[in-house]
């Protein structure tokens, strides 16, 4: 089974993914198929859903239109529901973050039983417990990029996709090279740590376990961007050509390796189906206005509820860990999407939720070497029902605490455009 250490070594190439940056993010949080732990983590706050473009960096909050302009006070006087944020998706992203950290607490004590119940029966049930409520954030993570890039803050030109873009892949390189560092000074780098490095350019190798999922959200939400401009009449040949190349380079750099006799790094950037379905379908649930399928949140919660159960099963009897595109992960992140759907805020806990929103993404890039360093001293197969289950929820709040502390602390010293 994959480690959970924060290993070095050659792993399969991440499955390829669609991700968009609009001005509202839905960010890193994400978790392999192949992996145990989950996924996706960071985000800032949105706009509503009709409303002008606006901007928002990863962890940052966007706002309808330009303040500050002359032409934005009008627009915002002719339509209030223009500047509208959307206080239930900063909610949502903030337990996407969280989900994937308890995840990968679970994902550690599965590794610790050998993902065999025999290992050790209460840590491997504390771990299958946690993985499996942690299942919603991925799609969930893909749900709010679709939104935010199709229906919230639709992109006003390719040159904004792009500065999103860097401010995604900036923080994700200097955390690539933290990560090798780490595990070349721990010893679990399987190759020369300059070889992983140029492998990683290509997203052949994971200096985290956690990182396959910015691999495929970056291309996800290009492409999103792209189609959003076109639509809206533009012409984003930039952000077409980078497509292209997307689409191409992994047969191309074969045939290279085919006709040099090479031995060429895979080509791990793109997307799959299922990453873009959600993107859509999250845009079309996020958009619905307040009451459309009904006033009662608890059918959603009952939904979400059969669903999880149903994951928990499937994980135990038939396979770990159950495909993101599996129809019983689609009903959970549905029933959790719809069941915080449009949800009040209260005003006094807003400022609060946007500053742990603004931080969401550097935490869900550091959470998982806060794991590795927690997690080796405490995780074994051996503790007893209590024992686990409480070690797991200690683990898990101790993780979201030093990963947020640290994210608002680099927040604080104006690293954000270093370090997410």
């Amino acid at each position: 089974m994959p480690s959970n250490d924060v290993t070095s070594g050659r792993a399969p190439a991440p499955r390829p993914a669609a991700a968009a940056v609009a001005a509202a993010v839905a960010e890193p949080s994400g978790r392999a198929e192949e992996q145990p732990g989950p996924g996706p983590g960071p985000g800032g706050t949105a706009v509503a859903s009709g409303g002008p473009a606006g901007s928002a960096a990863p962890g940052g909050s966007a706002v309808s239109g330009a303040p500050g302009t002359a032409s934005a006070a009008p627009a915002a006087a002719a339509s209030p529901a223009a500047r509208e944020h959307r206080y239930d998706i900063d909610l949502i992203r903030l337990l996407c973050s969280c989900g994937v950290i308890l995840g990968h607490v679970g994902s550690a004590f599965i590794a610790a039983v050998g993902r065999q119940e025999a290992g050790g029966p209460a840590a491997y049930w504390a771990g299958m417990s946690a993985d499996a409520v942690s299942r919603f954030a991925v799609p969930m993570y893909f749900a709010i990029a679709g939104w935010a890039v199709l229906v919230g803050a639709p992109p006003r030109d390719g040159r904004r996709v792009r500065q999103r873009i860097v401010k995604i892949g900036v923080p994700l390189a200097v955390w690539t090279a933290v990560y090798l560092a780490w595990g070349r000074w721990r010893g679990t780098n399987e190759d020369p740590i300059g070889e992983l490095a140029l492998e990683s350019v290509f997203a052949s190798v994971r200096p985290a376990y956690h990182l396959w999922y910015l691999y495929t959200y970056l291309p996800v939400i290009t492409l999103l961007a792209c189609a959003a401009l076109v639509r809206s009449g533009r012409r984003p040949w930039g952000l077409g050509a980078g497509l292209l190349v997307l689409a191409a380079a992994p047969q191309l750099m074969a045939d290279i390796g085919e006709f040099t006799g090479w031995e060429m790094p895979r080509f791990g950037w793109g997307f799959v189906v299922y990453q873009l379905v959600y993107a859509v379908l999250g845009a079309l649930l996020f958009a619905l206005p307040a009451g459309a399928l009904g006033r009662r949140r608890a059918p959603w919660v009952v939904l979400a509820v059969l669903a999880l159960s149903g994951i928990l099963w499937y994980q135990h009897a038939v396979h770990y860990v159950i495909p993101n595109a599996h129809l019983l992960v689609a009903l959970f992140m549905g029933g959790v999407l719809l069941s915080l759907h449009r949800v009040r805020v209260p005003e006094r806990l807003r400022p609060a939720l946007g500053k742990l929103a603004a931080a969401a993404y550097g935490a869900y890039l550091v959470h998982v070497l806060v794991i590795d360093v927690l997690a080796h001293p405490f995780v074994t197969a051996g503790p007893g029902p209590l024992r686990a289950g409480a070690l797991t929820v200690v683990l898990t709040a101790a993780t979201i605490v030093l990963s947020f502390g640290a994210s608002l602390l680099w927040g604080r010293l104006r690293l954000r455009r270093w370090l997410g």
